[in-house]
């Protein structure tokens, strides 16, 4: 494994002093593993990020961008990445769940469900904690920035409504990570597929509800099969997130990466407002027709939000248990995450966004 890892360094190192070698600089080329089809705001997000990253180099980096899994399928970017497959992708700590314990504070769901917010918070947290910094590298890459699939809502056929958390009790139900575990608590039957899935499954009843997000309602075309969609703002899937392989990293310049983490936080400001003005444009649209069917959007008060994260209390301990039990002091990160979401909401309560400053 060392001799490995040697050579694959070996061989980077020499290939920049290749590049390096002639009158100019030569483009260091990076290849990039999405599992993702390129269109939607996050795909718009990594192109920003590729853009961004060449712009600023003076051409000296780029992305060769590998959409739709054409290079690795979700299940394996993070394997492809350490081993050096790729140099750079896009990790679910739910596809990883032992391995990317660190990124998984991410997914257990939160009141603080603003995407910014959850992003930043995460991107602070794996950019400043020795604890997390180092779980990274023990999987052989490195943290560069993150992702979210914004707060999670839940859209019904059949007619179904879902106006208290009650409601999920006998319902055939869609959900995934915590969020599934929960709705089975409360007696909701779960059925478990993949997102690409979700449109076939509601349209054959396969499902009456499922768990999603208003932007991917628009990308995957749901509106055209559904009746309703509860608004119950829960949380976020932030254990998502840009990795680079380690000894790709620790042979680029301090500057270099320097650079590509600053690169990385501007690109989750530009993320940020394109999910919240596209969900905002998808809550208008959906009771118009204008995307399928006349949705009706039921927005959950915040007393049956309140009962959401109640019943998360459990599911925390558990995640703390299971991060104490891996040689982590999974009460401190906790704890961390949770003043980092306050210090954020706070900041948009009182400044608003990056965005809306003169």
């Amino acid at each position: 494994m060392f001799a490995n890892k040697m050579l694959k360094s070996f061989a980077f190192g020499s290939l920049l002093s290749l590049a390096t070698a002639g009158q100019a600089v030569a483009e260091m080329s990076l290849r990039y593993a999405e599992a993702t089809p390129n269109r939607g705001s996050r795909a718009e997000a990594l192109q920003y990020f590729a853009d961004q990253l060449k712009e600023t180099s003076g051409g000296d980096m780029s992305l060769d961008i590998h959409w739709g899994g054409a290079l690795l399928k979700y299940s394996a970017i993070l394997g492809g990445v350490s081993s050096g497959t790729a140099d750079m992708g896009t990790v679910l700590a739910a596809y990883a769940p032992q391995k990317m314990r660190a990124l998984s504070v991410g997914d257990i769901p939160v009141p603080e469900s603003d995407p910014w917010v959850g992003m930043r918070a995460m991107y602070e947290l794996m950019t400043t904690n020795q604890q997390l910094q180092q779980a990274f590298s023990d999987n052989d890459v490195v943290y560069i920035t993150n992702y979210t699939t914004t707060p999670m809502q839940f859209e019904c056929t059949e007619d179904v409504r879902l106006e208290t958390l009650e409601d999920f009790e006998g319902e055939r139900v869609r959900a995934s990570a915590i969020y599934a575990k929960i709705l089975d608590d409360v007696g909701a039957n779960l059925v478990n597929f993949t997102y690409s899935e979700v449109y076939q499954a509601l349209d054959t009843g396969l499902v009456s509800c499922s768990g999603g997000y208003l932007y991917a309602m628009k990308a995957f075309k749901t509106p055209e099969v559904t009746s309703s969609v509860a608004l119950m703002n829960w949380g976020q899937i932030s254990g998502f997130a840009m990795v680079m392989n380690k000894w790709t990293w620790d042979d680029l310049s301090a500057d270099q990466q320097s650079m590509i983490r600053q690169v990385g936080s501007d690109m989750i400001d530009f993320y940020a407002q394109a999910v919240i003005d596209e969900s905002q444009e998808v809550i208008e649209k959906l009771p118009t027709g204008e995307l399928g069917n006349k949705v009706e959007v039921i927005e959950w008060s915040d007393e049956e939000r309140a009962k959401l994260f109640e019943q998360s209390d459990k599911h925390i301990q558990a995640w703390i248990e299971d991060m104490n039990k891996a040689g982590f002091d999974g009460q401190a990160i906790w704890d961390e995450y949770q003043g980092l979401l306050e210090k954020y909401q706070a900041r948009v309560n009182e400044e608003g966004y990056p965005w809306q400053k003169g």
